[in-house]
């Protein structure tokens, strides 16, 4: 394939979002393997691990495009790949029951990581290996080009998916896609496909695109319906001081985010403007999302609840320096699960008035099309929500 034509760079793209769409729970599993070294060590445990999980990836992806060659195989790939985008789409899990605790040493950390990427990494061989159509150059250009949005943007990648569903979707779709192209490009298929309209492949790859969302999302929904039934994982909670006599009580949703500070200090101006005899009853709540099935079975479960009890401890952080600057008690609530409908589900279990929490500012149908963790407590709340609009995400 040709540097220079525009297959070419679309192929890259390609590759590219698939290495950042699936390599979000590599890099949970990083961030897990390395916790325990001092700093400077850590940074040389992702670097080196990394390198060394990039390294055996071309390697596998070099015998699966030779593998793809073989008749059938292909339709195997995309049928995989359908799985794979439809997984995409599904709840994510949050009990882990594997063996990642965080070595201790440089050597162990990058041994874990090498390891647990060539378990993990499947669904990323075969999506590579179909996006690149033959071309083990365009494999290693597009993942050396990932490589610095893996290692150093990861974070802000899962947050990213976090704030806006819809870019797992569209990944999904993208997986779909390939999986039509691959399905009718097969060797075995090629006799039968003589003389076929030039259009069939695109419209094979829209028809994959589709079915990953339209089955992915019914079965999300399902699941969706089956964990509502579910109380989410609590992390640690601490509850607020009992306020005497009259109270307004606040549920304060909080991220980290500008957008939830924004919902802080609309609540310290709400006890500005209570009267007297009424006093203020704060229970601030951090939800962090389940990791995928993926991670959960080879994360040990004790590792798992640590890292997203510090990631809420981080998010938390910012709200509770202006909650105590401002001399206001409050009480701390921290969960696993999905972060709209939990926060929803507590204030209704607290008999809270309201609850508090910040907004991007998008307007109502724009963050109904991306979704958001505003537009899933609206959804579930069964008391009223103070959207408190902010400059950065809610």
């Amino acid at each position: 394939m040709d540097i220079g034509s525009p297959q070419f760079w679309i192929a890259v793209l390609q590759i590219i979002a698939i290495d950042i769409m699936l390599g979000g729970d590599n890099a949970v599993v990083i961030a897990l393997a390395c916790r325990k070294l001092p700093e400077a060590q850590r940074k040389q445990g992702i670097f080196w691990g990394v390198v060394g999980a990039i390294g055996l990836r071309v390697v596998l992806i070099f015998f699966a495009l030779q593998l793809l060659a073989i008749p059938f195989l292909k339709v195997v790939g995309a049928l995989l790949l359908l799985w794979i985008g439809v997984k995409l789409l599904l709840p994510e899990e949050g009990e882990g029951h594997g063996e990642v605790e965080g070595a201790t040493t440089l050597a162990g950390a990058i041994k874990t990581i090498i390891v647990a990427d060539a378990v993990m990494s499947l669904d990323n061989v075969i999506a590579v290996a179909g996006a690149a159509k033959g071309s083990i150059g365009l494999v290693v250009f597009g993942i050396l080009v990932s490589i610095p949005i893996v290692v150093w943007g990861s974070q802000f990648v899962l947050k990213l998916m976090d704030r806006f569903p819809i870019v797992i979707t569209l990944g999904a779709a993208l997986l779909g896609w390939i999986a039509g192209d691959m399905f009718v490009t097969d060797v075995a298929l090629k006799p039968y496909l003589e003389g076929a309209p030039r259009w069939l492949p695109v419209a094979a790859a829209i028809g994959g695109a589709l079915l990953v969302v339209v089955i992915g999302k019914a079965i999300a929904a399902r699941a969706e319906r089956a964990r509502a039934l579910l109380p989410a994982r609590a992390l640690a909670e601490a509850p607020a001081p009992a306020a005497p006599g009259k109270k307004l009580h606040v549920v304060l949703a909080a991220d980290g985010s500008a957008g939830s500070l924004a919902a802080v200090r609309h609540v310290l101006d709400l006890r500005s403007r209570l009267a007297p005899d009424v006093a203020l009853q704060v229970d601030l709540v951090n939800v962090q999302r389940g990791v995928s099935g993926d991670v959960a079975s080879f994360v040990a479960r004790d590792a798992l609840a640590d890292y997203h009890r510090e990631n809420s401890d981080r998010a938390l952080a910012p709200a509770r320096a202006l909650l105590e600057a401002a001399g206001v008690g409050y009480g701390v609530h921290q969960f696993v699960g999905s972060p709209g409908r939990v926060i929803a589900e507590f204030a209704a279990e607290r008999n809270a008035d309201q609850i508090a929490m910040g907004t991007r500012g998008l307007g109502t149908h724009t963050g109904a099309l991306l979704g958001s963790v505003t537009q899933e407590t609206l959804e579930h709340a069964t008391v009223p929500v103070a959207v408190v609009p902010g400059s950065d995400r809610a």
